[in-house]
């Protein structure tokens, strides 16, 4: 497997290092980052990945313990297939039912609205209400996101200070320090992150 799509797809999801202002784990997704060679179903291996850890990391998988922020600046509708975007609502609602405290669009571009509306008949009601749109540009919406993050912490895309992107050695490590430390065996994808160093 080429190293280079691996750390392409860990660029566009992973876990953060660090938690909001109310304990919970983030989970960061850049839909517009180039994809390499990765297919959507290596995608979205790695979406479940990234899933399970965040459930097992938690006492109660059920409790809202994820914020989920999602960089859409510069989106096109080939950055985010419909079928893609489907099957991830599909999975978070129903291998992963509550997991999601908040769900943060961050500065989508005018032509994501007619997406929007597709997609928005793929979410429950409940998971709908958890969707809230972040404009970085805007002052009350920089507020709310100062209160809710670390702002040196929280990345530029986001509204946030820190301009630092990920590294990704130290991210794999990271990740397989978690995997160990919950005594799962390191799940073999294509797309696992982990795996890449051996």
């Amino acid at each position: 497997d080429d190293i280079a799509d691996k750390e392409y797809e860990g660029r566009r999801a992973y876990i953060a290092d660090y938690l909001d202002a109310k304990g919970r784990s983030i989970l960061i997704t850049k839909p517009t980052i180039k994809q390499g060679r990765v297919s959507g179903k290596e995608q979205i291996k790695h979406f479940v990945y990234l899933l399970e850890s965040l459930a097992m990391n938690s006492a109660d998988e059920q409790e809202e313990h994820v914020t989920w922020l999602i960089d859409l600046r510069g989106w096109s509708i080939s950055s985010t297939p419909l079928s893609t975007s489907r099957e991830s609502m599909h999975i978070v609602q129903n291998y992963y039912p509550g997991i999601i405290a908040v769900a943060i669009l961050s500065n989508t571009p005018r032509i994501f609205e007619s997406f929007w509306k597709i997609i928005k008949h793929f979410l429950e009601a409940k998971m709908s209400e958890k969707v809230k749109f972040l404009y970085t540009n805007n002052p009350e919406n920089h507020k709310i996101v100062s209160e809710m993050f670390d702002m040196d912490l929280l990345e530029t895309a986001f509204g946030g200070r820190n301009s630092i992107t990920i590294d990704i050695d130290n991210y794999a490590e990271r990740m397989r320090r978690s995997d160990l430390a919950r005594g799962v065996l390191i799940i073999q994808t294509d797309i696992n992150l982990i795996s890449r160093h051996h």
